[in-house]
């Protein structure tokens, strides 16, 4: 049986926020007064909302996504990943040692010659 399956509407997302905020900030802190608990919960908003990237949002933003500002932020970062792996696939290809040498011609077990 499932659980809320005529649920039209759901909390879970501002849940998964106080989570966050709970665990991953205000845990980490001592909360000595209500001063230091409103300072802590309006820097990570403000954190949260501006600065951290956001995976649902491709790499952007709260602030981004909601002022229109967001860049293709998911492009860059797999063309970035992209261009990464070619630069470490021809480093790793220039290197070579007497066994693998790219230019050489070895023999399998049946004697047919193959390029390494």
């Amino acid at each position: 049986m499932l659980a809320q399956v005529e649920v039209a509407e759901s909390n879970s997302m501002i849940e998964a926020f106080w989570r966050s905020l709970r665990h991953q900030w205000l845990y980490l802190h001592e909360l000595d007064s209500m001063d230091t608990l409103r300072s802590l919960v309006d820097f990570y908003v403000t954190q949260h909302n501006a600065v951290m990237p956001h995976a649902a949002f491709n790499g952007a933003t709260p602030d981004e996504v909601f002022s229109g500002t967001a860049g293709p932020l998911g492009a860059r970062l797999a063309h970035a990943r992209d261009q990464a792996r070619r630069q470490r696939l021809q480093h790793n290809r220039s290197r070579s040692c007497e066994t693998c040498a790219p230019a050489k011609l070895r023999s399998d077990h049946e004697g047919v010659a193959v390029a390494s």
